[in-house]
């Protein structure tokens, strides 16, 4: 393929800036309304070949309902974002979600340490990835999350993405590096909550920017009798929820609930050690998840919200101990009301934002997946249905 490093005279922006073309100014990709997704490249950037879109699973959601489950209808849409908007952004719930494909070219410039015919997940969102598509998904029904596609999708200088591990499907590896930054948190978090600031031996999860602060033995925070802190997954039988029930296990947390919606979700963690107990509860009813979680020991150190569902943010403030920790890996979280919701409540909770990132998420996840059979199991039945 000929050389389409692009001639510009001026330079780029490693945070993507030069692609915004609506507003056009100081806006960064994600929350320009228009991008620049043509396959020219600037000297720091990677252009790639698409093979398969996942949609994040609030904005499918979002389009699912919204067309009352027409693939047709949901699929003509995805489209016309990615058309007009140059990225596919959902303009309703402000996410989109990431791709896999084969690096086709790399600037002179680029620091990703990628080349040309290297196979890739990207770990930055679709809502800020110039993207065009070139088949009119017409190999994609409307009918899920992965989306089979052509096209290609430029990568900035402070982009991240991941080669594809050898030992897993690209489908397999997609699934758990679209959710990897939540394993990742939850593992950091327990591990300050137990006392333990520094890397646990062989985890690539360094300690946060935080852990001096970590509180000494003998602090509540390290619990009572000797035993971990306590962990409560909202949505636990999910892809970025079973994968936190099995972070928080490795990094020392002991009670770990896992809120599953109905008995079919309940039975998808029946004997596994991923939960030592599964509630079936209203995650966004705030009354009905207190009385469940109070027949298995209350609220917790930790509480993952990981559904994509509004209306979860009191019910998780109130499944979370004085002095804990919410973390929202949802996009479909109103952070308002959170704020409001634990003001209102007069709670004392630390309140996180997901944000995707933590070095090292990509490894720590897929190590997970290896090494806990239980976690693969789900993933695996995923794929399958």
């Amino acid at each position: 393929m000929p050389a389409t490093v692009s001639s510009h005279t001026t330079s780029s922006s490693p945070l993507g800036v030069h692609r915004v073309l609506e507003p056009a100014g100081e806006s960064l990709p994600q929350a320009a309304r228009v991008l620049d997704a043509s396959p020219e490249l600037w000297d720091d950037e990677v252009r790639i070949d698409v093979e398969t879109l996942n949609l994040d699973a609030a904005s499918y959601r979002q389009l699912h309902d919204k067309h009352g489950g027409d693939g047709d209808a949901i699929r003509a849409e995805v489209l016309e974002i990615v058309r007009t908007r140059g990225k596919m952004q959902n303009p309703v719930t402000g996410s989109g979600g990431m791709l896999i494909g084969t690096v086709a070219e790399v600037g002179p410039r680029s620091t990703l340490g990628l080349a040309a015919g290297d196979r890739v997940a990207t770990l930055v969102s679709l809502s800020l990835t110039p993207l065009a598509i070139t088949d009119g998904l017409e190999r994609w029904d409307g009918s899920g999350e992965r989306v089979p596609a052509a096209g290609h999708a430029v990568l900035f200088g402070r982009s991240i993405a991941a080669k594809l591990p050898e030992d897993l499907s690209p489908e397999l590896a997609l699934m758990v590096m679209d959710v990897c930054g939540a394993p990742a948190l939850v593992a950091r978090t327990v591990r300050s909550y137990a006392g333990r600031a520094a890397p646990v031996p062989n985890s690539p999860i360094p300690p946060g920017p935080h852990a001096s602060a970590v509180p000494e033995e003998g602090n509540w925070r390290v619990g009572h009798g000797g035993e971990g802190p306590s962990v409560v997954v909202l949505g636990g039988a999910g892809k970025s929820g079973s994968l936190s029930l099995a972070a928080a296990a490795d990094a020392g947390a002991t009670r770990r609930v896992a809120v599953v919606r109905d008995e079919a979700e309940a039975a998808l963690l029946e004997g596994t050690d991923l939960a030592t107990h599964v509630v079936v509860a209203d995650a966004r009813s705030p009354l009905g998840l207190s009385e469940a979680l109070a027949a298995v020991g209350g609220p917790a150190h930790l509480t993952v919200v990981c559904v994509d569902v509004t209306g979860c943010e009191q019910p998780a403030i109130l499944a979370t101990a004085e002095g804990g920790t919410v973390i929202f890996f949802s996009m479909a979280t109103n952070f308002a009301a959170a704020a409001l919701g634990a003001e209102g409540l007069a709670a004392d909770v630390t309140m996180l934002v997901g944000n995707g990132y933590v070095p090292g998420h990509a490894a720590y996840a897929l190590d997970l997946l290896r090494g806990n059979p239980s976690v693969r199991a789900l993933f695996e039945g995923r794929l399958e249905h």
